[in-house]
């Protein structure tokens, strides 16, 4: 999947506070004299032309055309408006923002009351960017939603938004996937996490964090109560211990409140999955899993199937980009089969099942009638198993948009063609056109429904 980081070369951009007085971003002295301008005029773009024309920055045109749409909205009377200002957005021209550029859209929407939500991916603020972000996150008291993915912010930036978040009481999902915060950083959002009390959903994904930082987010959950959903996929792990995977699972028999947990590209192994099931089997919260991207294989899945047996409250597992085989398919399968009813979506896209699994995966829908969702791709198809999808979908057992294949018959023969739908199709991008939330292509987030946004 093409993923733009917005990586930038050459020496580091310095923070506002040592940046040279002939800089022309804006110091925070600066700064401070524009936190007592009135209330910003009705026109976002006039607002904006004016305050590139006071600091002397050009007009950024992508950010002018966005606010066009965002002042229409606000005639027409909306509230509650997500201001989108992606940065890998192909359907109009793009000049991606910069950390001096979004301090004059902190200015913008600090005090306009129809904003609730910011998202300013794949862009190019930097740490410069993320102290401003911090001083928003101090006066913007209605913000509910920050979304600065892949946006070239290091340590120093998380440190200083984590902080921000000390006193912030709004804020509700913060989003840093693929911001190198490192284990630096992540130990600041971990401290963050036992003083904050309104921040419900947390995404540091592909955020280089270090096992250190991991132990101490496991060891902050265990007391916050407030954190619904946290997505620490891909930390920069060594070692053949699987040391996180014994804290995770320990949280998970002390938190009864985690709804969401990634744990993709994790490493996880045998033994650690292990470990994460036997905190699953004391854990009553727990609704959506994800533990793709790990080398699970069929000798381990048999801990997984043992808590469904048990267990009453997941309903979403992601096991994509394992190895379960045949074995552990067919084990999931009698498990569903006899005993869960919880479940709602499975995903198993390349483990290298062949024939015999998924035809136990669908024999036990017809016996389940709460699983609804299933996604085999990537495996390895037979007639059987093409003939045994076909006919779940035939008999409406198994809706379309709930799978990601679709049968079709050549010369008499059945087979399955891929379909772009799935548990979160939309984590890393959204499409130019058609619905960018769509419940088929992010099946999981529907299911359960943490957060508003993605």
């Amino acid at each position: 999947m093409w993923r733009n980081k917005g990586k930038t070369t050459g020496a580091r951009t310095p923070l506002p506070s040592e940046a040279p007085t002939t800089s022309r971003t804006p110091t925070p002295a600066r700064a401070q004299a524009v936190d007592s301008d009135p209330e910003p005029v009705d026109s976002l773009q006039k607002h904006y032309n004016n305050l590139c024309l006071e600091k002397s920055q050009e007009v950024n045109p992508f950010l002018l055309h966005i606010l066009q749409g965002v002042d229409e909205e606000i005639r027409k009377g909306l509230k509650a408006i997500t201001l989108n200002i992606a940065g890998n957005n192909h359907s109009v021209p793009v000049e991606r923002v910069t950390g001096e550029h979004f301090w004059i859209l902190s200015k913008l929407i600090e005090k306009n009351p129809c904003i609730n939500g910011l998202d300013i991916r794949y862009n190019l603020i930097s740490d410069v960017g993320a102290y401003y972000a911090a001083r928003l996150l101090q006066k913007k008291h209605s913000l509910l939603y920050l979304n600065l993915m892949f946006n070239d912010i290091g340590p120093k930036g998380g440190e200083l938004l984590a902080k921000a978040l000390h006193m912030n009481t709004t804020l509700k999902y913060l989003r840093m996937t693929g911001n190198k915060v490192e284990n630096e950083g992540g130990m600041f959002f971990a401290a963050m996490l036992q003083i904050n009390s309104s921040l419900e959903k947390l995404d540091l994904g592909d955020c280089d964090l270090g096992m250190q930082s991991v132990i101490a987010f496991s060891t902050a959950l265990t007391q916050n109560q407030t954190i619904k959903g946290i997505n620490l996929n891909r930390p920069l792990l060594y070692g053949e211990q699987e040391e996180s995977t014994v804290h995770l699972g320990q949280m998970l028999k002390e938190n009864h409140w985690l709804v969401e947990l990634y744990m993709s590209k994790h490493d996880v192994r045998n033994p650690g999955l292990k470990q994460l099931c036997d905190g699953l089997n004391l854990n009553k919260s727990l609704r959506y899993l994800d533990i793709s991207c790990n080398k699970i294989t069929r000798d381990g899945i048999s801990s997984l199937a043992d808590v469904l047996k048990n267990n009453t409250t997941l309903e979403v597992i992601d096991l994509s980009f394992n190895r379960i085989e045949n074995v552990g398919a067919v084990k999931l399968s009698e498990t569903l089969a006899s005993h869960n009813r919880s479940l709602k979506a499975l995903s198993v896209v390349s483990n290298s099942i062949e024939g015999e699994g998924l035809v136990a995966l669908s024999e036990s829908m017809k016996t389940n009638t709460t699983l609804s969702n299933i996604y085999i791709w990537g495996n390895k198809f037979d007639e059987a198993t093409c003939v045994a999808y076909s006919d779940l979908i035939q008999m409406g057992r198994l809706k379309p948009d709930n799978t990601d294949v679709e049968p079709y018959v050549v010369d008499g023969h059945m087979y399955l063609a891929e379909v772009s739908n799935g548990l979160k199709k939309h984590y890393y991008w959204t499409p130019t056109y058609g619905e960018a939330c769509s419940p088929s292509s992010n099946a999981g987030f529907s299911i359960v429904p943490v957060s508003e946004q993605l």
